[in-house]
């Protein structure tokens, strides 16, 4: 265990998405070390199963559900309501996010918002609506985005999660600044391939290849949710607008020169001809 159980002992959560994938493995974490939690999602039975599992398994854990379509701002107000009623969260995860594979001339105006609206305008309305409160209650807070390496340098046949992500990532900057005299910080996880049964059966529909990443193996779960306990404690305090890249060195690769993917695999041999035909010097 890299931190001591009571970490986030005192804090509450709100992940958005928090029934399944990274967002169930989020939350869970953060029960582990303490705090209490609140879990948004479109699925109310997705959602129960979860919170049940949560309190059979951890001791202690604090869970409520709330079915939201963070889609629909009216909706996102009316949850955010609820879950202030119960317990303020000084915690909020946009983890709720919709892609898939397209030939991005092929998609249609309605396509295009399905990612779009639960991506970015969701987490936008997420995000303002509770920023809005911990202001209006001075009350300190942390927003912790999740993004993808599409952000950073586009997605191809995955353009309007790209576009999304990179709204994200231009959000946590911008209200880092705006917000930080209020004593709120935010912070953002690029991950690279952690795999979770959805996203493998939507985008890597010939299975998980870890060619393309120098550490050659997908991340685990625990090395995220670590990573993201860590962002949203005391002890990254004086961290924010910033965002982490987790991919095994997968991004490096892709900017690296020509031919540096394949040369990972070389064998002596190969590296043997190489050297044979480099002119002595």
């Amino acid at each position: 265990m890299a931190f001591a159980p009571g970490l986030l002992q005192g804090r509450r959560a709100l992940v958005t998405g928090g029934g399944t994938g990274l967002g169930r493995s989020i939350a869970r974490r953060f029960v582990e070390l303490g705090a209490s939690l609140a879990i948004c999602g479109r699925r109310g039975v997705v959602l129960e199963a979860t919170a049940e599992a949560f309190r059979a398994e951890i001791p202690g854990a604090d869970v409520t559900t709330h079915v939201c379509d963070i889609r629909d701002p009216a909706a996102v107000e009316a949850m955010l309501d609820d879950v202030w009623r119960a317990a303020p969260p000084d915690i909020l995860v946009n983890n709720a996010a919709a892609n898939f594979l397209a030939q991005t001339h092929k998609l249609s105006g309605r396509a295009v918002d399905a990612v779009l609206g639960t991506t970015l305008h969701g987490a936008a309305y997420c995000t303002i609506g509770c920023g809005r409160r911990w202001i209006e209650a001075r009350q300190p807070g942390v927003v912790l985005s999740i993004l993808t390496l599409s952000a950073l340098q586009g997605g191809a046949f995955t353009a309007p999660s790209a576009m999304a992500k990179a709204g994200l990532l231009a959000m946590t900057q911008s209200l880092a600044v705006e917000w930080g005299p209020h004593g709120i910080r935010l912070v953002a996880i690029a991950p690279g391939t952690f795999p979770t049964e959805a996203a493998v059966a939507r985008l890597r529909p010939g299975g998980v290849d870890h060619s393309g990443v120098p550490l050659r193996r997908a991340g685990k779960h625990d090395e995220l949710t670590d990573l993201a306990a860590f962002l949203v404690s005391d002890h990254a305090g004086y961290i924010t607008g910033e965002w982490v890249v987790a991919d095994g060195g997968r991004r490096l690769l892709s900017g690296a020169r020509a031919g540096a993917q394949e040369m990972l695999d070389w064998t002596d041999e190969q590296w043997a001809q190489q050297r044979a035909r480099t002119p002595a010097r």
